[in-house]
Parts: structure tokens; sequence; C-alpha cells
């Protein structure tokens, strides 16, 4: 089953939210879901601890470089979709869960500092497709961007990018409340009321463009391997 693994060495960009919304959202959707939480800090298991984790929806944390590898394989024979959060730093746990992802996403923020620590994630990637001998698919996902407002600094940097043959998820995670306050209330996005949070209604139509378009890339991944194949 696809493995997909969110990996950035800068802090701050939603690596963790956005895995942990991706997951969700899949559980909500009845696919049975297992989160890695290889990241020191464990924000997905402190996020799992609340109320209102799907039930479909099982977390490992306390993983490291020694069992990161059998952590991924188990968990894609028992569920649909692996889905791994690693520590913001180049290590040997970040590499080895890369050269088992499927899908590798790239959280970035509109900053000049953010594509540069994308360009090492990517450096990182193509290391371990020639250490492995297999191709890794990746893509950047432009995180806390507003949905009303393109600064020209997001526009130059996605140019850039793209000028470079980067891929780029087409939806954007939005600067959104819901988003952190599922980290607060638990549970998802849909799970939270109107009096914890508001824009609750473009939150959840943005997990779901967000889960629907990962979804799709997976499908286009599989098809294109089984053609090269």
């Amino acid at each position: 089953m696809p493995t997909i693994l969110f990996a950035s060495s800068k802090g701050g960009v939603s690596k963790s939210t956005s895995a942990v919304v991706l997951g969700t959202q899949l559980a909500t959707q009845g696919a049975t879901v297992t989160m890695i939480d290889a990241d020191p800090n464990h924000p997905v298991a402190t996020w799992a601890k609340r109320p209102g984790r799907p039930e479909t929806l099982t977390v490992v944390s306390d993983v490291n470089e020694r069992s990161i590898i059998d952590e991924i394989e188990a968990a894609a024979e028992q569920t649909a979709f692996v889905i791994v959060d690693v520590e913001g730093t180049a290590s040997m746990t970040v590499a080895y869960a890369i050269s088992r992802a499927d899908l590798v996403i790239i959280p970035v923020q509109g900053s000049q500092l953010d594509a540069a620590e994308a360009a090492k994630a990517i450096k990182l990637i193509h290391q371990q497709e020639k250490a492995f001998g297999r191709r890794i698919p990746y893509a950047v996902l432009f995180t806390r961007t507003s949905a009303a407002i393109q600064p020209r600094t997001l526009k130059h940097i996605r140019a850039e990018l793209e000028g470079a043959g980067v891929p780029i998820l087409r939806t954007q995670m939005h600067e959104r409340e819901a988003f952190r306050a599922i980290f607060s209330f638990g549970g998802t996005v849909e799970s939270l009321r109107p009096d914890q949070v508001g824009g609750l209604e473009s939150a959840v139509a943005n997990a779901r463009a967000f889960t629907a378009e990962v979804v799709s890339l997976l499908k286009t991944r599989k098809v294109q391997a089984e053609v090269v194949a």
C-alpha cells in the first residue's frame, strides 16, 4: 500500500499539520491509515492522545533509524495508506524513510529560505534514488498561504521551482485556524464545532481538495510505474 512521507529540514512549515490533515481525511473517507510519527517532538502522537481520532487510523511512535524501515513495511502490509512524519533534519531516519516512500511531500512556505531547504530535501531524495535503484516521486506543497492573495514572492518562488522542473501540488494548504485547532481539540477538521473555531466550511473544502489531489497523484504514479515496468 502507498507510503506518503512528509519531509522538510525547516521547522514551522506545517509538516505535521499537513500529515495529520491528510491522514484524518483518508480515514474519514473509510480508508485504513497508519501514521508513523518519527519526529522527536511527537506532534502526531500528541494529537492522537486527544479525543476524536478516527477508528481506522493508527499512530505508531518511538521510531528511530533502526526501526523505521521495519515499521513502514509492517504498516504497508496492514493498512491502505502509510503516512510518515519525520524529523526536520537530514538524518539516517529521514533517508531510510525516503527510500521506502511512494510519494514524498515537501511542505514549503512562500519564502526563499524555505525554497532553499526544499532543494536540500530534493537532493536527499535523488541520493536515495541512486542508493536504492528506484524512482521516488515527490512534490512541493505550499503551506500557510492566503486563499485570497498570492504575494509576488510566492509567485516568484513557484516560477523558479517550475523552471527547475520541480513538481508542485496545485492545492495549497491555506492558513486556517481549523488546521491548528485539531491539535488543541483533537479529532478531525470535520469534527470541530463552530463554537470552537471559525471558517470550518472553507477548511474542510481545502482539506478534501488536498487529499483528492494526493490520491490522484498516487494513482498516476502507479500507472506510470506499470508502464515503465
